[in-house]
């Protein structure tokens, strides 16, 4: 037996007999009247859902959803903002065996088309906001199941949407029928983007959740007495993995809110003691602008990079991260007792294999940058794969098992890790990857171009935004900045919606023809304020 694959062994063995169904279960029966989630509504009362009383919601709307006819491995579309109905339903999915498909909630028409049509969704649950979107988008699906609210703000559902309220489903009175523990049975699917116009369907597993809840409270010495503020969208990893999954590994308590507010922060973390959070630079930055509270009982942020002005304003040790919706928790990994240098990402985690490559394909040496990539075991610590997607999954992976992120990383001289930036034609609005073809491609149909570019524009608070150049042709309308900005917004989410449209002569290019696309950001002054 090759290391390879005594190490794959060893992997399936430490996830044999355990779900994400046993999970709950461990903690309902063991703390039944701890608290697992705590609501916190921008609107309304908050709430809090012991492990006992989450459990048996889970298990009411997991039998609804089976008597409504979904099976083992159907697909459920989970398109709501943070809130416990999107929580429960996840954990309801999980627990018939079906795979729930959770989706950014910024999508538009065209997005959701794609979503349901690429996961083929059997089922769809939403909020009233979003109920004529999934309704229009989902046509084929057995039934459409919408909450009485917008995360917490009261809502009418529209008269004419054929639907199931959710509260029927929290009304159920079948029982559901019980299945043995699958690690391997299929779990969630994420749409993530990728240098492609669609974004691809990464395929979970319950052994990935498994192996995710394990080791981010492994990474972050997480305990029962934990209590997480959650506010980054659950439909991604980040949450979903790092805040929800890590906390219930160890029986911990999650407080969730609809989504960051600046202003309501330190309130609600002060008034239920949080310890820790999950967060983004942009979150820090709007939180520094305030001046701090008076009492905390934060002991540790993960802001993605080690940030110490967190340190000296708070007193809150930060320490840094790396990792993607492929890898479910991190591959390269801070410390908070040895949190490295400011900025810095951290080492290369115990479960996971990295090699950090120079253009000739050797490693690097301390000063050195390179192209990231990692090496785990598919259906546990790697993703399954891309769901109906072979020809993105003979590209992911090389003979050897390795991935390639795309992603350059730093090392300095004494071997701390840094992010460097995105070797593919990536960008990073906010906390969403954006690959600039899907713009692109959606400037092109409009027929008004013969030729455009994006490109990110660095930005004070988002890290960059999009901006497009473009030559027009004869079919161009003489407002074409309007009407191209117009075009994306009826076929983009927001945050892919180009800011600017620069229009030019002719692009500069490269030595192979290409667009200098380098050339074209150079052009661009940061946004500053």
């Amino acid at each position: 037996m090759t290391l390879i694959s005594s190490i794959e062994q060893s992997h399936k063995v430490m996830v044999e007999g355990r779900d994400v169904p046993w999970l709950l279960n461990q903690w309902a029966e063991r703390t039944p009247d701890k608290p697992f989630m705590i609501w916190e509504p921008f609107d309304g009362e908050s709430r809090t859902f012991s492990y006992a009383e989450f459990s048996g919601k889970v298990k009411r709307v997991a039998a609804a959803l089976h008597t409504r006819g979904v099976a083992l491995g159907d697909r459920v579309l989970l398109h709501l903002d943070n809130s416990p109905e999107f929580v429960i339903s996840w954990f309801a999915c999980a627990h018939i065996g079906a795979v729930a498909v959770s989706t950014n909630t910024r999508s538009v028409a065209r997005d959701m088309i794609y979503f349901a049509d690429h996961a083929g969704v059997a089922a769809a649950i939403t909020q009233p906001s979003f109920a004529r979107l999934v309704h229009e988008s989902a046509p084929n699906i057995k039934f459409l199941a919408v909450t009485d609210n917008d995360a917490g703000s009261p809502a009418p559902i529209p008269d004419d949407i054929p639907h199931i309220p959710f509260a029927s489903l929290l009304n159920e009175k079948s029982d559901c029928p019980l299945r043995p523990a699958d690690p391997f049975a299929n779990l969630g699917v994420q749409f993530t983007s990728g240098t492609t116009s669609r974004p691809k369907a990464v395929l979970w597993t319950h052994a990935n959740a498994i192996w995710g809840a394990q080791m981010n409270a492994a990474h972050m010495r997480l305990s029962g007495d934990d209590i997480t503020l959650a506010f980054l969208p659950l439909f991604h990893t980040n949450a979903q993995s790092y805040s929800m999954l890590g906390s219930l590994w160890v029986g911990g308590t999650m407080v969730v809110q609809p989504k960051f507010s600046a202003s309501r922060f330190w309130e609600v973390a002060r008034r239920h003691n949080c310890t820790w959070c999950s967060l983004i630079p942009f979150c820090v930055k709007a939180l520094l602008a305030q001046d701090p509270p008076p009492d905390h009982s934060f002991r540790f942020w993960g802001p993605a990079i080690r940030m110490t002005e967190v340190e000296e304003a708070y007193g809150i040790r930060t320490y840094g991260w790396w990792g993607m919706t492929e890898t479910i928790t991190q591959g390269i990994v801070g410390d908070i007792d040895h949190p490295g240098p400011a900025r810095g990402i951290g080492r290369v985690s115990p479960g996971y294999d990295i090699e950090i490559r120079n253009p000739d394909g050797g490693y690097i040496m301390p000063g050195e940058r390179g192209l990231l990539y990692i090496r785990g075991v598919r259906g546990v610590s790697m993703f399954k794969e891309y769901f109906r997607n072979p020809e993105a999954n003979a590209k992911a992976f090389d003979k050897d098992g390795w991935f390639e992120t795309g992603d350059v990383i730093l090392m300095d001289e004494a071997g701390n890790l840094y992010f460097g930036d995105r070797e593919k034609d990536m960008l990073k609005v906010g906390a969403e990857n954006v690959a600039a073809s899907e713009i692109e491609s959606v400037i092109l149909e409009t027929g008004w171009v013969n030729e455009c570019a994006v490109v990110g524009q660095k930005h004070y608070m988002l890290d960059e935004v999009p901006v497009v150049f473009v030559t027009r042709n004869a079919a161009a309308p003489d407002d074409l900045k309007e009407c191209l900005i117009a075009a994306c917004k009826a076929n983009l989410a927001d945050f892919k919606v180009v800011r600017d449209v620069i229009i030019i002569d002719e692009f500069p290019r490269s030595t192979l023809e290409k667009i200098a696309k380098k050339e074209l950001r150079e052009r661009l002054p940061a946004i500053e304020a």
